[in-house]
C-alpha cells in the first residue's frame, strides 16, 4: 500500500481547501477565532452587570435621569438623545465600512479610500462623544447626599423635580480642609472637596419649606420615592457626606455598582473601539499608497472589517443593557 506524501509543490491542497481550513485564509479564520473569545468575554461582563442590576433593582439608577445631557443645550432635559446619536453614528460607520470591503473586492482603491476615511471619522465622533458623556457623568448635575447607613437622599421641588445642591444650599463661614496624604495617618487621603459641606445642605434645606428628599428606593409605579416633609427633615439629619457626580466609590444617582459598571463596561467597548480606529488608521494609509494594490488583494480591508462590525454589534448590547431595559 503506497503512501500518500503532500508536498509544497503537490497539487493535493491540505484540508482540500487551498490551504485555507473553511476556505478561508488563516489571517480571517484567527480573526473570527477572536472575536468569539473577546464575544465570551463581553457576555461575561453584561451577564454580572445583569445579576447586579436584579440584585439591586429597588435601588438601581434610571436611565432616563441619568443621561440627560446634549452638547450645547446646557439646562435642557433630552433623556437618551445624544446616546441613541452616538449609536446612529457608530452603526453608521458599519455601514461605510461595508461599502469599503465591496469596493475592496472590486479593486476601486478611490472608494475604497473615501469609504474608510468616512469609518475612522464615525468612530472618532463616538469615542469623543463617549468621553463627554463620561465627564458629565463623573461631574454630576444636581448632588445628593449619603447617609451613615449608605442609602442616597436626592432634592426635589413640591411637583417632584429635581433641584441641585447649587438652589437651596447655604454658606455658612466655615473651614474645610482636604485630608492629604502628607497629613492623614497612614497616608490616608480623600478626594477633592463637595461644593458644600453637609451642614450648608442641611441649613439650605431648613431655610426652604417647599424642599423634599426623594430616596433612591424606586416604586412599581418606577418612580422614585419623595418622603414628606417631616420624614425628610429626620432622614437629614442622618446625613453622612455630600456626593457630587459619580466615581467608583460614590454615585450621586443610585446604587454604587452602577458606576462601577458604567465605568468598566463602557471603557473596555471604548478601548476596543479606539484600537479599532487606530488599525483602520494604518490599513488606510497601506491603501493610500497601494499596498494592498499592489497585493492584487484588498483581504486587510476585510479582516478590520470583522473586527469593526464586532465593536458595532457589542454596542448595541451594551446600548440595551445600560440604556434601554
Amino acid at each position: 500500500m503506497e503512501a500518500t506524501v503532500t508536498t509544497a509543490n503537490s497539487e493535493e491542497k491540505t484540508w482540500g481547501g487551498g490551504n485555507e481550513p473553511m476556505k478561508s485564509s488563516y489571517g480571517k479564520l484567527m480573526m473570527w477565532f477572536f472575536i468569539v473569545s473577546d464575544a465570551l468575554t463581553f457576555s461575561g461582563f453584561l451577564a454580572a452587570y445583569g445579576f447586579s442590576r436584579f440584585k439591586f433593582i429597588e435601588t438601581w439608577p434610571l436611565a432616563d435621569e441619568v443621561f440627560t445631557h446634549f452638547p450645547f443645550m446646557h439646562g435642557v432635559s433630552a433623556p437618551m438623545y445624544y446616546v441613541a446619536l452616538m449609536t446612529f453614528i457608530l452603526i453608521f460607520s458599519s455601514v461605510t465600512m461595508v461599502l469599503a470591503v465591496d469596493a475592496g473586492h472590486q479593486m476601486k482603491k478611490d472608494k475604497v479610500v473615501i469609504y474608510m476615511f468616512l469609518t475612522i471619522i464615525g468612530g472618532m465622533i463616538f469615542v469623543g462623544s463617549q468621553a463627554w458623556e463620561w465627564k458629565n457623568f463623573i461631574k454630576g448635575e444636581y448632588g445628593a447626599i449619603e447617609t451613615k447607613g449608605g442609602s442616597l437622599l436626592q432634592f426635589v421641588d413640591k411637583e417632584g423635580h429635581r433641584v441641585a445642591l447649587a438652589d437651596f444650599a447655604a454658606t455658612r463661614p466655615e473651614e474645610r480642609e482636604q485630608l492629604t496624604r502628607s497629613k492623614g495617618k497612614w497616608f490616608m487621603s480623600e478626594s477633592s472637596l463637595p461644593s458644600y459641606s453637609v451642614a450648608e445642605v442641611q441649613a439650605g434645606f431648613k431655610a426652604h419649606p417647599d424642599l423634599l428628599i426623594r430616596t433612591e428606593v424606586i416604586t412599581k409605579e418606577k418612580q422614585k420615592t419623595i418622603l414628606s416633609r417631616k420624614d425628610s427633615e429626620l432622614r437629614l439629619t442622618q446625613a453622612s457626606l455630600v456626593v457630587e457626580g459619580a466615581n467608583l466609590t460614590h454615585n450621586e444617582y443610585g446604587s454604587k455598582l452602577f458606576a462601577d459598571f458604567f465605568f468598566f463596561i463602557t471603557g473596555f467597548h471604548g478601548f476596543h473601539v479606539f484600537s479599532g480606529i487606530i488599525i483602520n488608521i494604518i490599513v488606510f494609509f497601506n491603501v493610500l499608497v497601494g499596498t494592498y494594490e499592489k497585493r492584487g488583494s484588498y483581504e486587510m480591508v476585510e479582516k478590520v472589517g470583522l473586527y469593526w462590525h464586532f465593536v458595532d454589534l457589542v454596542w448595541v448590547f451594551v446600548f440595551t443593557f445600560f440604556y434601554l431595559v
